[in-house]
């Protein structure tokens, strides 16, 4: 009798949640902004060496989520995931060293991190290298390994990675010259948004190289990246509209897209604006064009 009373006694113990159950709560805590929460949660598990709560008790130090702001204290947890083979923490550890965050600027060592990160297959530490090597920091520069190693993100879908090896196949460095391949690479990082790669694959439409030259595929482009807030796009689909080339010519919205780039800084965009305005616009067809910019300078504040 007394085993089944100490049996039944057990079964009725609450258990202590595991370091991942734990873990999880605290991400939980995390998502919904309780950062009080997902701090208590995530220390005592970082201090014992959970190496997924050191890197993310580092991103709270990092980011001030809970904490006050040290980049320096950012470093110290994210050296001790990094320590363990954490390749989030070890990128994110190259980084504070590529820029000079909670430790002093040091290439070498982003390059050192960024490596163990990538050799791991995160996308983001590929990409990271990859810049290293072709920007010659931390590395001799050397555009074909620049290339291997943003090749290597870019083939996980990663869009920064796809717009710039995009780049160099344009500009033939570190692969051969390849119109073909730049639209190839530009187009997947223009479809998940990536405003340069769309306004660059709008170029490729307008000029006809590596796609047969197509004006409304061009304009279509652009207006992707314009309504990203790409001022040169915004400045080359209004003088699109202008002239009617692959959209009907229309001066309010050559006006409304010249004025957004205007208003970003882009001279040029300015001077055809107010060209356009002088000669060509009735006073209403100005106001209207007005209000619709105005509807964009909340999405697309000047700088």
């Amino acid at each position: 009798m007394r085993a089944w009373i100490i049996a039944l006694v057990l079964l009725l113990t609450p258990v202590a949640a595991s370091g991942e159950d734990a873990w999880q709560d605290g991400w939980d805590a995390y998502n919904r902004g309780d950062y009080a929460t997902a701090l208590s949660t995530w220390r005592p598990l970082a201090e014992q060496g959970h190496a997924e709560a050191q890197n993310n008790l580092g991103d709270m130090y990092y980011y001030g989520r809970g904490v006050p702001q040290n980049f320096a204290e950012a470093v110290t947890w994210y050296r001790l995931a990094a320590e363990q083979g954490h390749a989030k923490a070890q990128f994110n550890l190259g980084t504070m060293y590529a820029f000079g965050e909670g430790v002093p600027q040091n290439f070498a060592e982003a390059v050192t991190w960024y490596r163990l990160a990538a050799e791991l297959g995160l996308a983001q530490a590929q990409f990271g290298l990859g810049v290293l090597y072709y920007q010659g920091e931390g590395v001799p520069q050397n555009f074909a390994e620049a290339a291997k190693w943003v090749r290597l993100a870019a083939e996980q879908g990663y869009a920064e990675a796809q717009y710039n090896l995009g780049v160099m196949y344009r500009d033939g460095e570190g692969v051969p010259q390849n119109f073909a391949e730049t639209a190839r690479w530009f187009r997947l990082a223009a479809e998940q948004g990536d405003a340069q790669a769309q306004f660059n694959l709008g170029v490729m439409y307008h000029n006809g190289e590596g796609v047969p030259q197509n004006f409304a595929e061009a304009a279509r482009w652009f207006r992707l990246a314009a309504e990203h807030c790409e001022a040169e796009a915004q400045a080359t689909l209004g003088a699109m509209y202008a002239v009617g080339q692959g959209v009907p010519q229309d001066y309010v919205q050559a006006h409304m897209w010249l004025n957004l780039a205007g208003s970003a800084g882009h001279a040029t965009a300015a001077e055809a604006r107010d060209g356009i305005a002088a000669l060509l616009m009735t006073p209403d067809q100005i106001a209207q064009a007005q209000r619709l910019a105005k509807k964009w300078i909340a999405a697309c504040p000047p700088q």
